[in-house]
């Protein structure tokens, strides 16, 4: 590791990942990208951890691929130029997959340029939060390639509608904070200063809730998203909720609003459905 990707634990069961290249925007390299997976990985698999927030550190969020400092994925020997760059792409465009995949729900906190695959990284996200700072480009068609990158044709239209999303890959525009808020690209925009504090709070607060119901409430989002059936998505909703029934959440939720107070969920079987008598 490089550091390239820092790592922070501010509140319990709260991981920060950070893009750390300041002096570079945040710019997507072979060896930030690398770290980035590492770092996903690592966050999924650790159970202590119920919430992530991806940021970057500096004025900005990423701004995409680094023209300057592509560097080499490993594990190319014996592969042509065409294998290579093939293996290169996926080694990017995979981040938006890892982050869907993992089970704890990602918040991106988008602090200020999310350009190119630094807006795809955005929106491979559970939730978005940006800074009044942020602004939002798809730079692919600038640079003379094409915006669609990362699976943006896939997920931008879903989150803005296809008006929007035509708009911003096509004429190459600049969104800010202002009209991402107003056409749904994040749902909450905080002041520069407390950025950072602010979605750590939200983070915290969902970490109130059962760390098994904001998995299996963000697994049933990406169906909701992906899926073309409604009866899909109803047959995996109704399998989430019953496992969910299945725990004591919902007898401990019940007891401790009738005293006025808050919920301590733990996710353990609930053993009165098995009680003698109880069928």
């Amino acid at each position: 590791m490089n550091d390239l990707v820092t790592v922070d634990v501010p509140a319990p069961h709260v991981r920060v990942i950070t893009l750390n290249r300041p002096d570079r925007l945040n710019a997507m390299s072979i060896d930030l990208v690398s770290e980035l997976h590492e770092q996903l990985r690592a966050a999924g698999a650790d159970n202590d951890c119920w919430v992530v927030i991806l940021t970057g550190a500096g004025r900005a969020f990423c701004s995409g691929l680094d023209l300057k400092d592509l560097g080499l994925i490993p594990n190319i020997d014996g592969l042509q130029v065409g294998r290579i760059a093939q293996r290169s792409m996926r080694h990017y465009s995979s981040l938006v997959t890892a982050m869907r995949s993992i089970p704890q729900p990602i918040i991106v906190a988008v602090n200020g340029p999310a350009y190119g695959g630094g807006m795809c990284l955005a929106l491979g996200a559970d939730l978005r939060f940006a800074s009044s700072a942020t602004t939002f480009n798809a730079t692919g068609i600038v640079n003379g390639l094409t915006s669609t990158e990362m699976g943006v044709g896939y997920l931008l239209w879903r989150a803005v509608g296809t008006a929007q999303a035509n708009d911003i890959l096509l004429t190459g525009r600049t969104v800010d904070a202002e009209h991402a808020l107003a056409m749904g690209l994040v749902s909450r925009v905080f002041d520069d200063e407390t950025f950072l504090t602010e979605t750590i709070d939200v983070a915290t607060a969902m970490c109130a809730f059962s760390p098994y119901g904001l998995q299996y409430t963000k697994e049933a989002l990406v169906v909701g998203v992906e899926t073309t059936s409604l009866h899909t998505a109803i047959e995996f909703e109704d399998r989430n909720q019953l496992l969910l029934g299945f725990t004591d959440n919902l007898p401990t939720a019940i007891r401790a609003f009738g005293r006025g107070e808050t919920p301590e969920y733990t996710d353990e079987p609930r053993r009165d459905m098995w009680a003698p008598g109880s069928g």
